[in-house]
């Protein structure tokens, strides 16, 4: 308060005292330096976007140019972002990018943020909200059954009869937890959750279950998912029964040892092998090596999403690792 004048200046609607002081030459004006460093983003807007062909794309985004413009437009509605005062939001398609390149690279956040031009925390936060956006928008329409007769058409060109996938499980691996840490460490000696999954004849997931600790068995993960219990009532698939001999065949998954024998889960017979019983092993193997192969893609992904979270473990938790296929059941 002025005391001579009786002038509040904290709510006066004029110049602002620094302004006043610096037109009286009392203050010497200061230019304002950039809050953030200036990078170039040429690489990703000249080269890239205009110049790779679609082998370049698919050796460094594992996907071609039009699959990856598809993918932007189907995840637009949970990554849009609004331009502010103090710059312009990264584009869908850049920040889609940033993620694709992080997952199928295993280059560092600094490594990739000087190749997009952005900050490193940027790639963090780019990295996460692709992955969620994916979990919201696409996982439900992408891992889904589908047409059935399709899938027991195909396992039976390969020699199983009314066959509706092969199920496995494999380990992501993450970050030790704070908590029941030993819980997590699996019989190889890491830390990872259990990524069960269902494959049909051509190794697509038909469903999946992720989030148990890695100490669990693969069958116990399998009684307390929800394909277990649709399957034990019998409304996963449609009502497909064929006649083999003289027994009545439900459509059935194929599974390794590590699961129960039941009546529409098959196993490899464990015993010895005359011939005639390798020749009837050999349909079931060849699905679910199929399940195997399909598996083994997921799982090194995932384990380089792990990797890029390594920096900031409290920030993003462990089970966040597997964010991809977030914790539930399809």
């Amino acid at each position: 308060m002025n005391s001579e004048r009786g002038i509040d200046l904290s709510q006066s609607t004029g110049p602002r005292p620094l302004d006043i002081m610096v037109a009286m030459g009392h203050v010497d004006p200061v230019e304002r330096r950039f809050w953030a460093r200036e990078t170039s983003t040429d690489w990703w807007d000249r080269i890239v976007l205009q110049v790779w062909d679609e082998s370049q794309w698919l050796r460094n985004f594992r996907m071609r140019k039009g699959t990856f413009l598809e993918l932007c437009d189907l995840l637009s509605p949970a990554l849009k972002r609004q331009d502010t005062r103090m710059r312009a939001a990264l584009t869908i398609q850049k920040r889609v990018a940033i993620a694709l390149w992080k997952l199928a690279t295993p280059d560092s956040y600094r490594s990739v943020a000087n190749q997009f031009g952005v900050g490193k925390s940027t790639v963090g936060v780019a990295v996460m909200q692709v992955a969620h956006a994916i979990v919201d928008l696409l996982l439900s329409k992408v891992v889904t059954l589908g047409d059935v007769q399709v899938i027991i058409d195909g396992s039976a060109a390969m020699g199983f009869p009314n066959c509706g996938g092969a199920i496995d499980g494999t380990h992501i691996p993450i970050l030790g937890p704070e908590h029941q840490g030993s819980q997590y460490i699996n019989r190889k000696g890491y830390f990872s959750m259990v990524l069960q999954a269902l494959v049909d004849h051509k190794g697509r997931f038909t469903n999946i279950n992720v989030g148990w600790p890695g100490k669990v068995h693969d069958a116990r993960v399998f009684k307390n998912s929800g394909l277990f219990r649709r399957l034990q009532q019998g409304v996963y698939f449609p009502d497909h029964k064929i006649t083999v001999g003289d027994v009545e065949m439900p459509t059935v998954i194929l599974g390794d040892p590590a699961y129960p024998l039941l009546p529409w889960l098959m196993k490899p017979y464990t015993g010895a092998l005359d011939t005639e019983n390798y020749r009837l092993q050999l349909p079931a193997e060849q699905v679910q090596n199929g399940g195997g192969v399909c598996l083994w893609p997921s799982e090194r992904q995932m384990a380089k999403l792990t990797d890029s979270l390594r920096p900031r473990p409290k920030k993003y938790p462990h089970c966040d690792c597997s964010v991809l296929c977030a914790p539930q059941s399809l």
